[in-house]
C-alpha cells in the first residue's frame, strides 16, 4: 500500500480534510489532540496557535478503589513550525494508574487524593516521506501541587507513525518516565500503537494497544490495555472524544472511559 498524504480514487485523506477545513476557519493546517488516544499525536501545534485539551478518566481497578482523573488539562502553544510549548494540571482521586498518556510518569501508586501541574515542550523530528515517518518527541515534568508527595518526576517519549493512501494512520509511541511508588522512584516504560481510521471529514474510530510496565518499584507492575474509541470535531477547532477499553492481564484494571475536548484557538 503506497504511503501519502493527498487525495487517492477522490477519497481526501482525514488529515488533507482537517487542513482544508483549518485554512476555512483561518486555522493552522492540521488539528490532532494529544488527547485523542494514549498515543501522541505526531505533530506539533502551528506558530502563533493554542490548543487546549482537557477530559475525565475513570478507572475500575481490579485490586484497590476506582480512580478518577479530571481536568486532565494540557496547554499546547506553538512556537515554531516544528515546536511547541506545553503547559497544564490535574487532579486525581482514588487508586493509583492511568490510562491517560499525558500522565505517565507523573503518578504515584498507592490510593490517595493528589494534583500536580505538568510543564515540557514538543518537537517535530521529521515529516513524512515515502517509508519515513512523522515523528515527534515529547519531554515533560511533573511537580505535585497537593498531596502526600512532594517528589517531581519526568517523562521522555517519541512519537511516530504513517498516513496512507485511504487516509488511515497507523501511529506508535514509546515513553520512558521516572515513577513514586511508598517513597522511592521508579522507571516506568510505556509502549503503545494505535490505528485510526476516518469516517467521512468529521469522523475518527481507533483502535490502540498500550502499557505500562515498571523496574525497580517495590513490586514491580506490568500492566496492558486494549483501548477502542473516536472523536467528532464539531467545528474545525473543536474536537469531541471518547475511548474505553479494558486490561489484558490479571495486574490491570477491569476496565476504564474517558471522554474530553480539544479546543484550537
Amino acid at each position: 500500500m503506497a504511503l501519502a498524504t493527498t487525495i487517492h480514487h477522490g477519497w481526501p485523506s482525514f488529515a488533507r480534510a482537517q487542513q482544508v477545513a483549518g485554512a476555512e476557519a483561518g486555522g493552522g493546517e492540521e488539528f490532532e489532540t494529544d488527547r485523542d488516544a494514549f498515543t501522541p499525536a505526531t505533530n506539533t501545534v502551528a506558530p502563533r496557535e493554542n490548543l487546549l485539551e482537557s477530559s475525565y478518566s475513570f478507572i475500575d481497578n481490579r485490586f484497590g478503589p476506582e480512580s478518577h482523573s479530571v481536568p486532565e488539562l494540557l496547554v499546547r502553544h506553538g512556537l515554531t513550525e516544528r515546536f511547541e510549548l506545553r503547559a497544564g494540571w490535574n487532579y486525581e482521586v482514588g487508586g493509583g494508574g492511568t490510562v491517560s498518556g499525558g500522565e505517565v510518569g507523573g503518578e504515584d501508586f498507592v490510593a490517595e487524593q493528589e494534583s500536580r501541574v505538568l510543564y515540557g515542550g514538543k518537537y517535530q523530528l521529521s515529516d513524512q516521506s515515502g517509508w519515513t515517518p512523522r515523528s515527534s518527541l515529547i519531554v515533560q515534568g511533573y511537580t505535585p501541587t497537593s498531596g502526600p508527595s512532594n517528589a517531581s518526576t519526568i517523562t521522555l517519549g517519541e512519537a511516530w507513525g504513517w498516513e496512507f493512501a485511504n487516509g488511515w494512520r497507523w501511529d506508535s509511541a514509546f515513553r520512558f518516565g521516572t515513577g513514586f511508588d511508598e517513597g522511592d522512584y521508579l522507571n516506568q516504560w510505556a509502549p503503545s500503537t494505535v490505528l485510526r481510521i476516518p469516517f467521512g471529514e468529521r469522523w475518527n474510530a481507533h483502535a490502540e494497544y498500550f502499557g505500562i510496565m515498571s523496574s525497580h518499584a517495590a513490586s514491580d507492575f506490568s500492566h496492558h490495555f486494549a483501548s477502542f474509541g473516536g472523536h467528532f470535531l464539531v467545528t474545525p477547532n473543536i474536537e469531541l472524544g471518547m475511548r474505553f477499553g479494558f486490561g489484558l492481564n490479571e495486574q490491570s484494571a477491569r476496565y476504564f472511559n474517558n471522554v474530553g475536548i480539544g479546543w484550537r484557538f
